[in-house]
């Protein structure tokens, strides 16, 4: 079976996710979700599937992409532990400054 866990502000990303998108479009805001817990599951199976960014931080995180989001995880931690899910087009300083706040 399958499992992962989200960082608390993981979860709070998937919800301005969410929002954003459905702000348009409702079905395809839940797409995107379904989407992006899709890949999730795949990650637990292959959690090396994602790449190192150390210009964002030097912790063991991998980044997965799905979309225009990206998803950071340690690859070694079971269960798969979300860090963080977020919009890939943000300035790399920014995206560093939110994993970094992150434990």
């Amino acid at each position: 079976m399958s499992k992962f866990v989200l960082h608390p502000e993981a979860y709070s990303d998937l919800s301005e996710i969410w929002e954003y998108v459905a702000a348009d479009n409702h079905d395809a805001a839940d797409r995107l979700l379904d989407e992006i817990y899709a890949s999730l599951t795949l990650l637990v199976r292959f959690p090396k599937t994602g790449h190192s960014r150390p210009d964002l931080t030097s912790r063991p995180l991998r980044f997965h992409v799905v979309r225009d989001y990206v998803i950071a995880y340690p690859a070694d931690e079971k269960p798969l532990a979300v860090v963080a899910i977020l919009e890939g087009r943000r300035n790399p300083r920014v995206l560093a400054a939110i994993l970094n706040g992150r434990s």
